[in-house]
């Protein structure tokens, strides 16, 4: 089932510095947020398959675009979903766990890491922090970090925002341990 999709955004960011220090290599961030209608929406049902081919549909259709946009090789990623207050939680788990995670990996060459994930249910314009985790080094704690992504007029109470994330780096001068920014 194709996914009713209302709108995608993509958004990059650049990260030059902190506390007025400047990066020895600035890091880069980029974000595909995708809002979709939800199915399910008011209603309970065991089986949430078709949220689950959506999520695989998703990431075919939107990783490509989003690793152009990066434009440097991924070294983490994340994804999430903001669910409308219509539906629940598990509506955006459906979205983003069973068969997100291989069109992301395909599109990146690999990853042997689990791709770190945060979902929640929210009104329209809500904030979600999108994690950001080592695409293959699960225990890099350079690269436990976050990405703040918000579509304005999303997720409406039938809607669901579908988030993917990519870095070509981790935070900026790690003092945590874990080694150093890859």
């Amino acid at each position: 089932m194709m996914p009713d999709i209302r709108k995608v955004v993509l958004t990059r960011e650049q990260v030059l510095g902190e506390l007025g220090r400047a990066a020895e290599r600035p890091v880069m961030r980029a974000a595909a947020l995708v809002v979709i209608t939800n199915p399910f929406a008011g209603r309970f049902s065991e089986d949430l398959g078709p949220l689950w081919e959506a999520g695989a549909i998703l990431g075919e259709r939107l990783m490509p675009d989003l690793v152009a946009l990066l434009g440097r090789p991924v070294v983490s990623y994340g994804k999430g979903a903001l669910v409308g207050v219509s539906g629940e939680v598990e509506h955006g788990g459906a979205c983003i766990h069973p068969r997100l995670g291989r069109p992301m990996r395909a599109a990146i060459g690999g990853g042997q890491a689990v791709i770190p994930s945060n979902v929640k249910v929210a009104a329209a314009g809500a904030t979600l922090d999108l994690p950001l985790g080592h695409k293959d080094d699960p225990w890099s704690f350079a690269h436990f970090d976050t990405m703040t992504i918000c579509v304005a007029d999303a997720p409406r109470p039938d809607e669901i925002v579908v988030a993917l994330a990519v870095a070509d780096g981790g935070r900026l001068r790690n003092r945590c341990g874990g080694g150093p920014v890859r």
